[in-house]
């Protein structure tokens, strides 16, 4: 069965990700045409960077780079939840996919942003990023507003319109995903 990781993209103290990864993966989980993962960067406990081999190589030499290997490796497909930070998607979760290159080849990618304009443009970057690695990035979007899907900027409350925004999403990334599987398993 196709196995979709779900990324939480944030590692901030207080953080509002962890809401909307754990209403990403309930969703989810009311579906029968794949398997869904919680993947939180907070259990990976990756460092700035610290690879000397490119990731292209494949040549991952610290074990926090071979166990985030196998996790990625190990999916089929994936929705990453980002913040929007400065225009753009977390450090945390950015860091985290350099330390990568073979692992997201061929695979799918939908995104659930929130911040203060939906996080529409920290996916606009991890949109351009999911390109040089060789990822199906769709269409559909969830864009999760600080000021309307949030009470007090805090209290994740989302819009009901938001849940047939995920399950296009998630229609999308789980079609994709085995679409590309020929590509995968050649």
């Amino acid at each position: 069965m196709t196995r979709i990781g779900i990324i939480l993209g944030s590692t901030r103290p207080g953080r509002n990700g962890e809401a909307v990864a754990r209403w990403v993966l309930d969703v989810a989980k009311q579906r029968t045409d794949a398997e869904f993962e919680l993947v939180d960067l907070l259990d990976y406990q990756l460092p700035h960077l610290d690879e000397s081999i490119p990731p292209s190589l494949g040549q991952y030499t610290q074990p926090h780079t071979q166990r985030w290997a196998s996790t990625i490796a190990s999916f089929d497909g994936f929705v990453m939840v980002t913040p929007e930070y400065n225009h753009s998607t977390s450090g945390a979760l950015k860091n985290a996919i350099d330390f990568l290159y073979a692992e997201w080849n061929n695979k799918a990618v939908g995104f659930v942003s929130y911040g203060s304009a939906g996080g529409t443009r920290a996916v606009e970057h991890l949109r351009l990023i999911a390109g040089e690695l060789q990822m199906a990035d769709v269409r559909a979007q969830v864009a999760l507003s600080l000021f309307t899907d949030f009470e007090n900027f805090s209290v994740f409350t989302p819009n009901e319109f938001q849940r047939g925004a995920l399950n296009t999403t998630l229609d999308q990334v789980v079609a994709w995903s085995g679409a590309l599987a020929p590509l995968r398993h050649r």
